[in-house]
């Protein structure tokens, strides 16, 4: 895993804002550059801040500060966790439909990862990081419901280019305060940092991107189900980039993730019902 090679070199909140700079800039490069932003209106600069409060600040503190002192293994645990939240989210807060393929579907993708990661022996005992990881992976599927609520009435990728650049201007602070404290400190390697760069364009930005317009277009509870994916990806890109090979409980696991999310992204028989959004501002 990138981030936890990564907070090897740079202290946690660093490493957070660090990437997000990045991100920002690459993103608003890319926003400028296509087309004129859209102007948000009083209630859509509210969801934006609500989604960089969530899936910009406390994802990226609660998450790194959490690896920082848990495992690999239980952070990919946890956060397998987020498409059943978020479905659970999604229902009370934005009345989506719950259907027995997503229920299955998610178990199947839980189970799945599951097997990956006790595979490969990087589960520890549960530590105060794993607490935060577990706060991580709820304020990520509550972050999921605002983009699913801005992006209703704004394009996906302003949503993302918005939010983004919020996200990094309430990170300063928390930044400050690292450094007050003597904690914080960065790489002094340029591949590191190269490898940094690399991480948040592809992983945040273009990532980021896609993922708003995923959750615009097909529903919270239904992306969701996508998060499972990442651990399955490692092991063909270690494979492919690295040679290492790929045990049989690995396929195993992989081949449940893939049949989760497509039995989760199935559409029961019968009329689409429809989506209603409760959430007021």
């Amino acid at each position: 895993m990138a981030s936890a090679y990564l907070l090897r070199e740079f202290s946690p909140v660093l490493l957070a804002l660090s990437r997000l700079a990045v991100t920002s800039l690459f993103l608003l490069s890319v926003g400028l550059t296509s087309k004129p932003l859209k102007k948000p209106t009083r209630q859509e600069w509210k969801w934006l801040v609500w989604i960089g409060l969530t899936s910009s600040l406390m994802y990226q503190l609660f998450y790194f500060l959490g690896l920082a002192h848990s495992s690999a293994g239980n952070a990919a645990l946890i956060i397998a966790l987020s498409p059943i939240a978020t479905a659970l989210l999604a229902r009370v807060a934005l009345k989506e439909r719950i259907t027995g393929y997503k229920l299955a579907g998610a178990a199947a993708a839980l189970a799945g990862v599951a097997i990956i990661v006790l595979n490969g022996g990087k589960v520890t005992g549960v530590s105060r990081g794993d607490l935060m990881i577990l706060l991580a992976m709820l304020t990520l599927a509550v972050s999921v419901l605002f983009i699913r609520r801005a992006t209703s009435t704004m394009p996906s990728a302003d949503v993302t280019i918005y939010s983004t650049l919020i996200g990094t201007i309430l990170l300063m602070p928390a930044a400050g305060v690292e450094w007050a404290q003597g904690h914080l400190h960065a790489s002094g390697s340029a591949a590191t940092w190269a490898m940094l760069i690399v991480v948040a364009l592809i992983a945040q930005g273009l990532a980021g991107l896609w993922w708003n317009q995923g959750i615009s277009r097909v529903g919270a509870s239904t992306s969701a189900m996508f998060m499972n994916i990442p651990p399955f990806v490692a092991i063909l890109v270690a494979y492919i980039a690295l040679g290492d090979p790929i045990r049989l409980a690995q396929m195993a696991g992989g081949v449940l993730i893939v049949i989760g999310v497509a039995v989760s992204s199935k559409k029961p028989a019968g009329k689409a019902v429809p989506v209603h959004t409760v959430i007021r501002g």
